[in-house]
């Protein structure tokens, strides 16, 4: 009898943690789910969102030149509305150079910013660049 509970221990438990960690109810999804349906609220602080997103998608954030960030538009990703703002920067390489200029485009989801594109070519057509001093500023 103990060696039967304990099997249907050894069962049953991952399946309960699974029910516990597996539901993701108020966290905005960038693809799936009812989360990301519907109209889509403007991003009120896409500035320190982007900010925050961007210290942690650049390998180093110190000593990034000529940023400039458009204002968040709707535009159609992967078949639904989200804002995006295009950012282009000029990041220092790991030697310490300065090479092209990059365009990022960060999507918006339930008002805050979700993940940072790098095919920006559709996203970022037209974009009205102004300067991002903060992102210039950043540390580590």
């Amino acid at each position: 009898m103990g060696r039967l509970a304990r099997c249907a221990v050894i069962l049953v438990l991952p399946l309960a943690l699974a029910a516990c960690f597996g539901s993701d109810g108020d966290r905005p999804t960038f693809m799936g789910g009812t989360q990301a349906g519907g109209p889509q609220p403007f991003p009120d602080n896409f500035r320190s969102d982007t900010l925050a997103l961007m210290r942690t998608y650049l390998n180093n954030p110190v000593g990034v030149r000529n940023a400039g960030m458009a204002e968040p538009v709707q535009r159609e990703v992967g078949g639904r509305q989200f804002y995006v703002s295009c950012l282009h920067f000029t990041p220092r390489e790991t030697d310490g150079s300065y090479k092209g200029m990059r365009e990022r485009a960060v999507i918006f989801v339930n008002g805050r910013a979700d993940r940072v594109v790098d095919q920006t070519s559709d996203l970022c057509a037209g974009a009205v660049y102004a300067p991002f001093p903060e992102l210039e500023k950043m540390t580590r």
